[in-house]
């Protein structure tokens, strides 16, 4: 009897969680462009400046100056992505304007150095530009701490010469620091620098001395991007590939659970409700994972529910084999899902290695496909294999369902030892 009571428990409760948590998890999966509406940009990043060479920080920080930049044009959660050494994918959901996007996103980081012109008109503005972003040497800006244990960030220009001239002329005054026109830092010049470096004052606060460095580094090697591939998916064609693809999977998902209580019987009705089990877990893990569900992660995700049912139709007719051979059921139960177990397991191990593979390798949506396979298929061992096969085992030793015709075997089709 505890262990009937074990298997009810077990049901009844995971089903409880089940329902009472799936419509939240549902409502909070984020959605890829292509299932909720937007556009997509795939950039090529080259230096302005001849002879010079994208750099992995150019690259991020470019980046990050795109989010940056999308964040400011008002959509909705912007998605930006580095692929391989020179390569940024940026997606935006809820576009209206295509084209004030590719004119806003396309333009360089911006780093400018600027002083007041000394005008009555402007002089509480920064509006003379000293020194641009090339003035200054590339990955130049670096992140040191003085005698009080406080952040700088210390600089080097290209031209010494130009850089003296300008922390004379200003000394006493603020030279400001701008990126995209966006005020960052205005520190005031303490001394003439004729060595062309200098040390810029935060008032101690480390996030912002690291913020600033990124800033003047990206800023001392802007990044051209040339736009190699986009696409646009109106909010309606989106909606209705997820409302389709969702219909689709349901239809199927019926037709799989019927096809496996009918042949199996109570393995495979056990079967069923670890596959509603593992589906939950993908949509639990993908929410508190923040994954972005696109269609070829639904395809995967699909493709990750008939191997879970591969895997139960080996196990399951390799006990049929077992008991028409004349054996009882639990010494039956026990040989199939030995038998079994390392061709399932090899199976999705070699699929786990090819999916790893299209992710080390892959870029866009091949690296979504592959990332999804690889967590359908841990959840498919975790779930189909050991838990539907402790769940049956529970049911087994109780004493219950010790007939072959609770497994879909017929006696006519048992042999006799």
């Amino acid at each position: 009897m505890k262990r009937i009571f074990a298997f009810i428990t077990v049901v009844v409760v995971m089903s409880g969680i089940m329902v009472w948590t799936t419509p939240g998890l549902l409502n909070n999966v984020h959605l890829g462009l292509d299932l909720k509406g937007g556009f997509e940009i795939l950039y090529e990043a080259t230096p302005l400046e001849g002879g010079a060479k994208v750099t992995k920080e150019s690259l991020l920080q470019t980046a990050k100056s795109l989010e940056d930049r999308a964040n400011k044009l008002g959509t909705s959660e912007p998605e930006v992505t580095t692929e391989g050494t020179n390569r940024i994918r940026l997606k935006l959901a809820g576009v209206t304007d295509e084209a004030e996007v590719r004119k806003q996103m396309k333009e360089p980081a911006s780093l400018t150095f600027r002083s007041k012109d000394g005008t009555e008109k402007s002089a509480d503005e920064y509006n003379k530009i000293e020194m641009i972003g090339t003035d200054f040497a590339e990955n130049g800006a670096k992140l040191e701490f003085n005698q009080m244990n406080e952040p700088l960030v210390s600089i080097k220009v290209k031209s010494k010469e130009k850089f003296a001239e300008v922390t004379k002329r200003l000394l006493g005054q603020p030279l400001a620091i701008y990126m995209n026109d966006q005020l960052i830092s205005d520190p005031v010049v303490q001394a003439v620098l004729t060595d062309g470096t200098a040390s810029i004052s935060v008032g101690g606060d480390l996030n912002k001395a690291k913020e600033l460095r990124d800033t003047i580094n990206l800023g001392a090697l802007p990044l051209k991007l040339t736009e190699k591939y986009s696409q646009s998916v109106g909010a309606t064609l989106g909606k209705q590939s997820l409302n389709q693809t969702i219909e689709a999977g349901l239809i199927a998902s019926v037709f799989i659970l019927i096809f496996m209580i009918g042949l199996y019987r109570v393995p495979g009705l056990v079967a069923s409700f670890t596959l509603i089990i593992h589906t939950w877990l993908l949509i639990l893990v993908f929410v508190w994972a923040d994954f972005t569900l696109t269609l070829p992660g639904i395809a995967a995700f699909i493709l990750g529910i008939g191997m879970a049912v591969d895997a139960n139709i080996i196990t399951n007719e390799r006990i049929h084999e077992e008991m028409r051979s004349g054996k009882s059921v639990m010494s039956a139960v026990k040989a199939g899902d030995k038998h079994s177990l390392r061709t399932v397991l090899d199976s999705n191990i070699t699929t786990i290695i090819v999916a790893a593979v299209m992710y080390w390798f892959g870029t866009g949506a091949v690296k979504g496909f592959a990332l999804v396979l690889i967590v359908e298929i841990v959840l498919s061992i975790a779930t189909n294999v050991y838990l539907s096969r402790w769940l049956l085992n529970l049911l087994l030793k109780a004493g219950k369902l010790l007939k072959p015709k609770y497994f879909g075997v017929k006696e006519s089709e048992i042999r006799e030892l």
